[in-house]
């Protein structure tokens, strides 16, 4: 393909996703509540018995964890009518009257240099009852990472559905006036602890986690066109596996790690192909005249979900892995794109053109009920976390990049801001394994 029809499809595309663009530090900001949010009380942890100053704030950061699950709602530190650290401290009436469902107590212990425990208890108020408690431990570094996990613990306590809190997610960075125009980063859920996992002054795009969270695949263009690669995210050790003759897009893992959807032109058309990633062997998926791309797969592994402009506008379909006519699942609007699908395979969220703004909306596929979950003027990349809650994405603020979180009843929305940066295309990692 030559040079000019290459700019030609890039363009294309570009045009078809609504600007799909290739962080620092993030801080968490609540945008948006919800009334109904059961209460609970967090108790700073008792962190009398360290020598020094304990270098992350546990409680705290349970509490934003708590808070921007849209489930759970945080107690004002100011208010709370008492301080204890375990269940034995606790005058139930004290917390019932300050209309309190759920409190949770701890304390912080160093047991050796730089080598922590947390013992935590959560308690139902209403109740007045023990509901369970556990001890963490871990090393200074990763005092973070076992904070998230109380969240995560707590909130499949009290909600019984897993948390999220303990996972990543990747995203791309777009900065000027540095030594790298571009980066791909990891972060923790809530943006903190970010690592870089890619610097370039050419264009990265469409990180993809792998299904046991060990791998990226991206795309890259570090020599001047579009290539995919895969990469380890302990090691940074990274190969090239796909530099075709004209597009190589948009790579999507398959529920069990062993395939990848790709989109590729190097046979006319942008079209859906599938590769097995230890053979490298290539299934074309979709022939067509039009554009086809963003493939997702559906958790059985049996079907790819893409957008196509085949219909005139920009619409999304769905094709077994065997091949056969595309479906198409989206006929609200003139533009839907972007999609991504719940890990229970129920929900499709997408961006959704209408009015000249560009929303997240989210697609039941039983029912074909569309409904908005964002009001913004140009949202896009939305990616479902591992427990289905919420769904991560992208918007603009001012001139730059930045990312939302939303609750999946879109009642509850938080916002990852950093300093610098135009931050876009954001992927929510897998859980991790315990």
């Amino acid at each position: 393909m030559g040079i000019h029809r290459l700019k030609t499809y890039l363009l294309a595309l570009v045009l078809l996703v609504a600007g799909q663009n290739a962080f620092a530090g993030l801080t968490i900001e609540i945008t948006q509540g919800v009334d109904s949010a059961l209460p609970i009380a967090v108790v700073p942890f008792d962190t009398s018995s360290l020598a020094g100053k304990l270098p992350e704030d546990i409680s705290g950061i349970v509490t934003n964890d708590l808070n921007r699950s849209g489930v759970l709602r945080v107690m004002d530190l100011k208010a709370l009518p008492e301080t204890p650290h375990q269940s034995g401290q606790v005058n139930y009436g004290h917390w019932r009257n300050a209309g309190q469902d759920y409190l949770l107590v701890g304390r912080v212990l160093e047991e050796s240099p730089g080598y922590y425990r947390i013992e935590f208890q959560l308690l139902d108020v209403l109740k007045k009852q023990y509901l369970f408690g556990q001890v963490v431990k871990g090393k200074e570094r990763v005092l973070r990472k076992l904070a998230h996990r109380i969240s995560d613990l707590v909130y499949q306590k009290i909600t019984g559905t897993r948390g999220a809190f303990d996972t990543r997610i990747a995203y791309i960075r777009k900065q000027e006036n540095a030594k790298y125009k571009y980066v791909l980063e990891i972060a923790d859920s809530d943006g903190f602890n970010p690592q870089t996992m890619l610097s370039s002054n050419q264009p990265i795009m469409s990180p993809s986690w792998s299904p046991d969270g060990n791998y990226l695949a991206y795309v890259s263009f570090e020599n001047d066109f579009p290539e995919i690669y895969v990469q380890h995210v302990q090691t940074a050790r990274r190969s090239k596996i796909a530099a075709f003759e004209g597009v190589n897009s948009a790579p999507s893992w398959s529920p069990d790690g062993k395939h990848l959807a790709l989109v590729l032109s190097k046979d006319g058309s942008p079209d859906i192909y599938i590769m097995n990633t230890a053979t490298r062997r290539l299934q074309q998926l979709t022939t067509h005249r039009s554009i086809d791309t963003e493939p997702v797969w559906t958790p059985d592994g049996r079907s790819i979900i893409f957008t196509s402009d085949r219909s005139g506008t920009p619409q999304i379909y769905q094709v077994g892995i065997d091949g056969g006519r595309p479906r198409r699942l989206t006929f609200e609007g003139n533009y839907n794109s972007a999609p991504s699908l719940s890990p229970d395979g129920r929900y499709l969220a997408m961006v959704h053109a209408s009015r000249g703004k560009y929303n997240i909306a989210q697609l039941e596929l039983e029912t074909g009920n569309l409904s908005l979950l964002t009001d913004g003027a140009l949202d896009e990349s939305p990616s479902f976390a591992p427990n289905g809650k919420m769904v991560l994405y992208a918007s603009t603020l001012g001139n730059r990049g930045v990312l939302y979180a939303v609750t999946i009843d879109a009642r509850s929305k938080h916002k990852l801001s950093d300093q610098a940066g135009d931050i876009r295309e954001p992927a929510w990692g897998p859980f991790e394994s315990n």
